[in-house]
């Protein structure tokens, strides 16, 4: 008999998300009302420590939308990672600035403060760091390098809900953030996002440009974009928000006990002061593929985030040579850690990655 399948993703959505979608639907009203605004208020007071939050209604649109806000567009040149997923970099395209693609630091997944001072030039305007797998980049130097060259720090905190770089969260560590609650997400609205600016005024001009340059009907301001919340996501968000902490708590349960118990790969790193949210347990071997084969025999899903770094993608093909960034895309495999899985799945998991047999590496 073949043992059930783990699988890697399944969205957390209970009675309380399915009563408050139905609410908004029999309210009628539909669009930028009462819970995107009750959504944004209690997500800052949450997560981001008070700082100004506009929802929109996806995550490469709160870097879109941030990033012009934030003055960042043609002849602007902008540091990201190309170990990520292709919207970091996509969103510097659609803000008409051109993206430079810097290594990463293998003991974060993060932007290489080293790799991106090497990267500036007279036309770099912003460094943006990406807190992979839900483990904040190394801001404390990124943050210098920035400083030290007049540079913007966008923060894609997309995947990182409720991470802390000494005590303070991300998205509130850079000038402007950007979060998602994309499905897959440790918290999500189904499709959506949420912009965090430290600047009352690049606030401001957020919530002009995802809705039409307006904020009185009617009178558009700037030439903007049509990239609202539903009223049905903030809903289901705000029930989100509620459940996040217990998540995050399990996902780093099933983390230790992943980080004691794996014998044959190397353990995702986490940083000095840093307390991530493991969006993704990332681990890495030099037998990456056969141990996929392994765990797909055992009907366990795995995934490898990012198979192929964004500058070597047929949409940029950028010849830059990142040589950590080749290896973290040649040796990477996330194993399942969302908060449903039961002790007993979390120990199949782990005898399958053992039964490959060898030490870690």
């Amino acid at each position: 008999m073949t043992d059930a399948r783990i699988a890697a993703v399944v969205v957390e959505l209970g009675e309380e998300e399915r009563e408050a979608a139905l609410g908004v639907l029999t309210s009628g009203k539909l669009v930028q009302g009462e819970q995107v605004a009750a959504f944004e208020s209690e997500f800052s007071e949450a997560l981001v420590a008070g700082a100004e939050c506009i929802a929109v209604n996806s995550g490469t649109s709160a870097l879109h939308l941030g990033l012009i806000a934030a003055g960042i567009g043609p002849g602007d040149e902008v540091i990201v990672p190309s170990f990520t997923f292709a919207a970091s970099a996509n969103s510097v395209v659609m803000a008409g600035a051109t993206p430079v693609f810097a290594d990463i630091d293998p003991a974060s997944f993060g932007l290489d403060p080293v790799s991106v001072e090497k990267a500036i030039t007279p036309r770099t305007r912003a460094v943006m760091p990406v807190h992979l797998y839900g483990h904040p980049a190394d801001m404390t130097a990124l943050n210098t390098v920035a400083e030290n060259h007049g540079l913007v720090v966008v923060e894609d905190a997309c995947q990182s809900h409720g991470a802390l770089l000494d005590g303070r969260p991300v998205g509130s560590l850079g000038d402007v953030a950007a979060f998602s609650f994309y499905a897959t997400k440790n918290m999500t609205t189904g499709e959506g996002g949420m912009v965090v600016c430290r600047d009352p005024e690049v606030a401001r001009r957020v919530r002009l440009l995802r809705n039409q340059g307006m904020e009185r009907r009617y009178e558009n301001e700037v030439a903007g974009l049509n990239n609202r919340m539903t009223e049905v996501a903030a809903a289901i968000g705000r029930i989100q928000l509620t459940r996040l902490p217990a998540w995050n708590a399990r996902r780093r349960e099933i983390a230790a006990a992943y980080d004691a118990g794996l014998t044959t790969v190397v353990a995702p790193p986490v940083a000095e002061g840093v307390e991530p949210v493991y969006h993704q347990y990332t681990v890495r071997s030099s037998e990456r593929d056969r141990l996929l084969e392994v765990l797909a025999a055992a009907n366990i899903d795995a995934a490898v985030y990012y198979p192929t770094p964004t500058h070597r993608l047929p949409s940029y093909g950028d010849p830059v040579l990142l040589p950590e960034t080749d290896r973290a895309a040649a040796e990477v495999l996330s194993l399942p850690i969302r908060p449903g899985l039961t002790d007993a799945e979390v120990d199949r998991v782990i005898a399958t990655c053992n039964s490959l047999g060898g030490s870690r590496g």
